[in-house]
């Protein structure tokens, strides 16, 4: 039996739904600028992924996004911009830890769909995934620096998943790096041509996952994670360093020019 529940009402019309079908969870988020994460999705998800991860009805745990562009373009350039505070500052930056704490803690695999571009915020979200699949259009880039501040928040969890050398090249030349790059630094670890067959694999394995053992799996989870136990500080930390940097006359502007992209 499927089970879909709408979280809390997010702003312009996005949203957070949650499904458990035949021990496979799913979450879709979807907000009409680019799949963009503002701090109420950034909530119903960090909610949302906690909630299955204790529900023993879902054994494992797809994430995607609606619609059919971008998979998501991060942070919301709204948000950004109406911060007031390095205390606002921090609080809206903590959202991306609080969903990357959540996935990293959940005691189950977590699979992303990734079905489009990736952007800054995104990056971190699929690779704080235990195993993602995505098309070959799915190219990805952190844009932090360009608008002044940097993926301090994002960096860990995309450091351990790829490497610092190429986690470090992402945060210098923030520009797009295609999929097959992606795939080659372990950020993918499948490419499909296309969306239909990307799904077919995707159910394929969340069922195989859904029939395994989950005392195993959580166990192996818990190995793949091993040393992100004093993260809740060190994040808070990245985000007040965000948080601050949000304010800085240079991001503002830089802010404001893509806003009027």
């Amino acid at each position: 039996m499927t089970t879909e529940t709408p979280l809390s009402a997010t702003s312009l019309d996005g949203y957070v739904r949650t499904g458990i079908a035949d021990g496979i969870g799913r979450i879709e988020f979807f907000h009409p600028k680019s799949n963009a994460l503002p701090r109420e999705i950034l909530r119903d998800l960090a909610s949302a992924i906690t909630a299955l991860g204790a529900d023993p009805a879902a054994r494992v745990i797809v994430l995607q996004s609606g619609g059919t562009g971008p998979f998501c373009a991060g942070a919301s350039f709204d948000e950004l911009a109406a911060i007031a505070s390095a205390e606002q500052g921090q609080e809206f930056f903590s959202g991306f830890a609080r969903v990357i704490l959540a996935m990293i803690r959940a005691p189950k695999f977590v699979i992303s769909r990734v079905h489009g571009k990736a952007a800054g915020g995104a990056v971190g979200l699929i690779a704080a995934s235990d195993f993602s699949m995505a098309v070959t259009r799915a190219s990805a880039k952190l844009s932090e620096l360009a608008i002044g501040i940097g993926p301090f928040v994002v960096g860990p969890v995309i450091e351990k998943k790829i490497g610092l050398a190429a986690f470090g090249a992402m945060s210098v030349d923030a520009d797009w790096r295609d999929a097959a790059w992606g795939e080659r630094h372990g950020l993918y670890a499948k490419l499909f041509d296309d969306i239909a067959a990307m799904d077919a694999a995707i159910d394929t394995l969340a069922a195989t996952l859904a029939a395994s053992n989950p005392e195993a799996m959580a166990m192996l989870k818990r190995v793949f994670w091993a040393g992100t136990e004093q993260w809740d500080t060190m994040l808070a930390e990245r985000a007040a360093m965000s948080g601050a940097l949000v304010l800085s006359e240079f991001t503002r502007r830089a802010i404001g020019a893509f806003k009027t992209r």
